[in-house]
């Protein structure tokens, strides 16, 4: 399953539930999550996608750390079935 397929889903499920997609670009900070999703209520989440077989580079686990550190939730998402999962999870129904 590719990386795209699965940040297409996630959006999809993000936009029904009422919540904002974003696609995080943050130039001089390589490593920040793929995604922000925020959600009613206002919940935001900092989202990492990768594929089955993606594995995170340290500049990632650099920056996932330094988010979660100050409270921010981060989602490491690895795979069509966890994405499922986060969806039943976190996105209102």
């Amino acid at each position: 399953m590719l990386e795209k397929t699965i940040e297409k889903k996630i959006g999809k499920a993000v936009k029904a539930g009422g919540g904002l997609y974003y696609k995080f670009v943050s130039p001089g900070n390589d490593g920040v999550p793929d995604r922000i999703a925020v959600l009613p209520g206002g919940r935001v989440v900092f989202i990492e996608l990768k594929s089955e077989t993606g594995r995170l580079r340290m500049t990632q686990h650099v920056q996932i750390q330094r988010l979660a550190s100050r409270g921010c939730e981060v989602h490491v998402i690895q795979g069509m079935e966890e994405a499922e999962k986060f969806i039943a999870e976190v996105i209102p129904a």
